[in-house]
């Protein structure tokens, strides 16, 4: 493991907002940490960065790097009268490290910015200054990425090219990357393992399939001369569309949709539903 967070613990004014949490995340591992508005994530988060101490537990970072760990808590902190280029500088210099132009156009084509781009980043959409954040966070060459919330404001399109970001930096170059989210629907599409934390507490942990495949239990198909009737009539679809919602078991979905095939239907697309009331619910771990 890269990062660990052993026990945290952390109170403010009596208030337990993160209650004995352990989280863990190796070398080109996308770990997912699952929870709404106040569940404690980006408090834990803090006590990770070390921006915030925690009150017990501790937190282990295995790494020989000048800086193994780096992050975004929420919305990065950007100088908005100033361009992409010059904010890239005035960080490194806050980190003490003389940076080239060659080595800032460097980390601005990793993110996907432009290197010629010269008007002030407030200026950039949500999806450019969340690329931006990410690229300070990588001045220094971090073994380890801590994201809050990155996906917040995120049209599909910004969606889709930062997960695919995200997903590079894991499995090329083997960062541990951590990912804090209200949506689970995002961070299966990509996480490996994600923690379930509610009310300060880990409620769920396990790979990031086998929970989406366990607390799955409704389905929107969607496609062309879908038949719903004869054998398909027991699931109750409900349609919307071109497609209908099913209620069935994880194990059934594979023979709905071979069924809908055989009877000359196209699937476009077959979207899990994940109930999030079972999800949440506290467990023994």
């Amino acid at each position: 493991m890269i990062v660990s967070g052993e026990g945290l613990t952390k109170s403010y004014g009596g208030n337990i907002v993160v209650n004995h949490v352990t989280i863990r995340c190796g070398p080109g591992t996308i770990t997912g940490l699952l929870g709404t508005n106040g569940a404690g994530k980006s408090t834990l988060f803090k006590m990770l960065l070390g921006l915030v101490k925690p009150d017990q537990g501790r937190v282990i970072i295995e790494s020989t790097r000048k800086k193994p760990l780096s992050g975004i808590i929420e919305k990065p902190c950007l100088y908005g009268y100033l361009n992409a280029a010059e904010n890239l500088k005035i960080f490194a210099s806050i980190q003490k490290t003389p940076y080239s132009r060659e080595n800032i156009n460097h980390l601005l084509k990793k993110v996907g910015l432009p290197t010629d781009r010269k008007d002030p980043v407030k200026n950039f959409s949500m999806g450019m200054k969340q690329r931006l954040g990410i690229a300070i966070a990588l001045i220094n060459d971090p073994e380890a990425l801590v994201l809050d919330e990155p996906f917040s404001g995120l049209d599909p399109i910004g969606v889709n090219s930062l997960r695919t970001l995200i997903l590079q930096m894991a499995r090329e170059e083997k960062m541990a990357v951590l990912i804090a989210s209200h949506n689970v629907e995002e961070l299966s599409k990509f996480c490996d393992f994600l923690y379930v934390i509610k009310d300060g507490e880990i409620v769920r942990s396990d790979t990031a399939k086998t929970l989406i495949t366990q607390y799955t239990d409704q389905y929107l198909l969607v496609g062309e001369n879908l038949n719903f009737s004869g054998p398909l009539e027991r699931f109750n679809p409900v349609l919307i569309g071109n497609g209908a919602e099913i209620r069935c078991n994880p194990n059934e979905i594979t023979k709905v949709l071979n069924q809908l095939v055989a009877n000359g239907g196209t699937i476009i697309s077959c979207v899990p539903k994940i109930n999030m009331n079972r999800l949440f619910q506290y467990s023994q771990l």
